[in-house]
């Protein structure tokens, strides 16, 4: 039997690289994004933890510039808030495009792949035919001898 030969080989190995270097951006992309979220989280939670500590102030006694102080780090916390906000929802479009650019190359590497199933049974199917030819020619070859 013949060597099967796919004449799009160098094609296929593209795509398949190109998917690959597409997971590779899209776990970065996830990485990031996640990333910026545990550091929303952190902000929003040391928010808390200023709040928290303002409402003991407040009953404990009247320290005025401890209170002035909290507020002012309450306030700059909240800053802190909206611009991670902003932070997050980029790497979430970040995201969103690598895992499209991913699909793409999913399916582009799949088309490849099917391409190349196809070219393989049709080989196939044209050795099975030579080769039953050749059986043919035998077998008739044989007869005619005798």
């Amino acid at each position: 039997m013949a060597k099967f030969i796919y004449r799009m080989q160098s094609i296929l190995d593209i795509k398949n690289k190109m998917t690959e270097q597409a997971r590779m951006e899209f776990a970065a992309a996830r990485m990031y994004l996640t990333e910026q979220e545990e550091k929303l989280q952190g902000l929003v939670e040391r928010k808390e933890d200023y709040e928290n500590q303002g409402r003991e102030l407040l009953k404990d006694s009247l320290k005025v510039m401890d209170i002035m102080e909290n507020k002012e780090a309450i306030a700059r916390m909240e800053e802190y808030i909206q611009l991670q906000k902003e932070q997050v929802r980029r790497a979430e479009a970040e995201f969103e495009s690598a895992r499209k650019k991913l699909q793409i190359a999913m399916q582009e590497s799949k088309t490849q792949e099917k391409l190349r199933e196809k070219a393989f049974d049709e080989f196939v199917k044209e050795e099975n035919a030579k080769e039953a030819k050749e059986v043919d020619e035998l077998v008739s070859y044989t007869h005619g001898r005798k």
